[in-house]
Order: C-alpha cells, then structure tokens, then sequence
C-alpha cells in the first residue's frame, strides 16, 4: 500500500463502473464478514453491478464519487435525496460509502463523507440519513464519530442473502 499523500476525491466516470462494482462486492463481503450474524456469510447482492454503477454514473442516482490513490480506486460514496417515504425534499441520503479494506482507518471515509456533504449541500439538503446494519460496529462506529445521530424507531429487519439483518437509519443536519 502506498502512502496517502496521493489520495484524491473526483466524480466518477462510466469507465469507473467495473471497478466501482468490484470494489463493491469485495468489500461488502468483508463487512458481512465481520457481522454477528449466526450465519455463514451471506452473498453480496448481484443488483450492484457494472451496469448498476454505469447507470448511477451517467444519470447522477445516486451521484457517485470515488476515492483515488494514484490511478487505483481505493472508495467510493453514493449520494442523493433520500429515498424514504416521507421525507422532505431537504433530505439527503448516503446510499452507499465502501473504502477498500486495507485502507481502513486512513481517512478515505472521512474524504468520501466530506465530497457526500458537499454535494448534499450544493442540492439545497439541510439534513442527511443514512441505514446502517446494527451489527456492522465499525460502520456505526465511523459515523456516529462523523456526527451522525441514530434514530431509535426507524430499526427494520431486512433480508440480506439467506439472512436477515437489522437497520437502522443514522441521521444529522448538514
């Protein structure tokens, strides 16, 4: 691993797709891993794809933004309003923010969180959410640290693989 000094936040470009959909899977696994779940590791879910990730890239649902080390995609972030019935216009939402596991604690998340706000906010959002698996400490750990506060009665149970997975959403004010 190269030292981050290079470290770089851009918009991604459809040619970002593929690796943005390895990366992906690769690390949702790794995450699925470290979850107390009862169970073998659950499948990473196949809808996130390449062709997912293009279409998110050229029609910005959700915008996207990847972190770079040098020419390596090493995380990437996907924002938008929320998607949540019920909420205000003024509501963003991160729809998914993944860093490759070896650059874990390196500040790579905080990068991407900080890219994710400022385009929440350039789109008139005031507050934002995100859904965060109960047993994914390290997730709830580095946004609780970001400032993100967790909304009690909002816990669901949702089917992830052959389990099923307790959420719940996070929120804060921009």
């Amino acid at each position: 691993m190269s030292s981050l000094t290079t470290l770089q936040v851009r918009p991604a470009t459809s040619r970002d797709a593929g690796k943005i959909a390895e990366l992906y899977a690769s690390t949702a696994k790794e995450t699925l891993k470290s979850m107390q779940t009862g169970a073998s590791v659950p499948p990473v879910p196949e809808e996130k794809d390449t062709a997912y990730w293009r279409d998110a890239i050229e029609y910005a649902e959700p915008q996207v933004q990847v972190a770079v080390d040098g020419d390596k995609i090493i995380g990437f972030v996907g924002y938008d309003r929320s998607r949540d019935k019920g909420t205000p216009n003024t509501m963003g939402e991160i729809w998914d923010i993944y860093v490759t596991p070896s650059y874990w604690a390196q500040g790579v998340g905080l990068a991407l969180w900080d890219a994710a706000r400022e385009g929440l906010q350039e789109e008139g959002c005031t507050h934002v959410s995100i859904w965060v698996p109960l047993a994914n400490d390290r997730a709830m750990r580095f946004h609780e640290l970001a400032g993100f506060k967790r909304e009690m009665s909002s816990a669901k149970t949702v089917p992830m693989g052959p389990v099923k997975v307790e959420e719940i959403r996070l929120k804060q004010p921009l």
